[in-house]
């Protein structure tokens, strides 16, 4: 049987953690609902890719009017809204559920993020691994952080002027023009 393409199917309670983390309440608080869930999967784009994780972020359809339904993000993230009447918590049970059935289990874990006790401990009981909304807030933070210093350039220029910036390819070119050579 071949490898799973990602580590870990990761489902989080979408409107638990936008309740959780400061920085989404402030902007659920000033900008709306829409602001905060655009931010929250932001967030977890990077995250997951990092992680190679299937992230399936959940909301509640009780703040939204209209049917369920599945945006993909991308390849690593895609955005639930619930059935009317449907919670994120009935969604992410059924989804653990159904997991505990499938033979991905053997080779993939199954992760839920949120902070309602009742919900770990119910996903719990069908074998997912919990991960608090702090905790997932400190491993977004980290990942966000060690991603930015990767991306630092690596070698400094070595003085004030352009010529000191430019690979020797752009050198040679510049070098032509300057004596007229424009081939």
């Amino acid at each position: 049987m071949p490898r799973p393409k990602h580590q870990a199917v990761f489902l989080v309670d979408g409107y638990n953690v936008v309740g959780a983390w400061s920085e989404l309440r402030r902007v659920r608080d000033r900008d709306g609902l829409e602001s905060a869930r655009r931010h929250l999967t932001e967030a977890l784009v990077g995250f997951s890719a990092y992680q190679g994780f299937d992230t399936r972020l959940v909301f509640d359809a009780q703040y939204r009017d209209c049917a369920s339904h599945r945006e993909v993000i991308t390849p690593n993230v895609s955005v639930y809204y619930t059935d009317f009447g449907q919670t994120a918590d009935t969604f992410i049970e059924k989804a653990c559920a159904d997991f505990r059935h499938d033979l991905r289990k053997f080779h993939q874990r199954l992760i839920v993020a949120t902070s309602d006790r009742a919900q770990q401990l119910t996903v719990q009981g069908y074998g997912a691994e919990c991960m608090s909304t702090e905790q997932l807030a400190v491993e977004v933070e980290a990942i966000a952080r060690r991603v930015r210093l990767r991306q630092r350039p690596s070698q400094k220029s070595s003085g004030r002027f352009l010529e000191h910036a430019l690979d020797p390819t752009a050198k040679e070119r510049l070098a032509r023009m300057r004596f007229g050579d424009m081939g």
